[in-house]
């Protein structure tokens, strides 16, 4: 079996440099912050969210972008089934609006689906613009027969074969199937649901 290698911390541009990396535990308050200022309050509440909630990201595909020493762009993927298919979905992708003309979010997206590629999976779905990803290889072939769990335009529900065939015949919801935190793994069930009630 082939040792899988990591991809590189990707360094782009003298003119504005930037790097991508793995996401740290210290990212969390600045990841948050960031993801509230590009999608708005009401972003637990879309439909990709479903697929998200209670899961932690796939191993080594959450990624960071800082730039002079302020964290710029976060990307993410989570393992789900894609109408029995195994899959990735990518989101939320966000890049500050103060430096969205340096190439940030395509340098991002081209390093994450390097990564995923490396770590062998076979596809990656997202819920975006066509003409956007379509750059990307993206598109909505591979999921004519798939659905998600909320409202969703089916024109926006767009997928990328890492592998050939990696989505044949895959129809029906797409369902998130990656493990739970490791956090709420170790919590108590009891406080678990004490937590749960005073979020709600």
């Amino acid at each position: 079996m082939t040792a899988l290698r990591k991809p590189p911390v990707a360094l782009i541009s003298d003119a504005a440099p930037f790097a991508i990396r793995s996401e740290r535990a210290s990212d969390v308050v600045a990841r948050e912050a960031l993801l509230d200022a590009c999608f708005g309050a009401n972003r637990h509440t879309r439909t990709c969210q479903r697929l998200r909630d209670g899961r932690a990201p796939a191993e080594g595909l959450a990624f960071s972008v800082v730039r002079q020493g302020r964290l710029v762009g976060t990307v993410r993927l989570w393992h789900v089934s894609a109408g029995g298919k195994p899959a990735l979905v990518l989101g939320p992708l966000a890049v500050d609006a103060s430096c969205r003309e340096l190439g940030i979010g395509a340098a991002l997206m081209t390093h994450a689906l390097a990564a995923a590629k490396s770590r062998g999976h076979g596809a990656v779905i997202l819920l975006g613009d066509a003409p956007y990803y379509a750059r990307f290889g993206f598109s909505a072939l591979g999921t004519g027969e798939l659905s998600l769990p909320g409202p969703f335009e089916r024109d926006r529900l767009l997928a990328l074969e890492l592998r050939d065939g990696a989505l044949d015949g895959a129809w029906g919801m797409i369902a998130p199937s990656g493990e739970a935190p490791p956090q709420a793994r170790l919590r108590p069930a009891g406080k678990a649901r004490r937590l749960a009630t005073h979020a709600a």
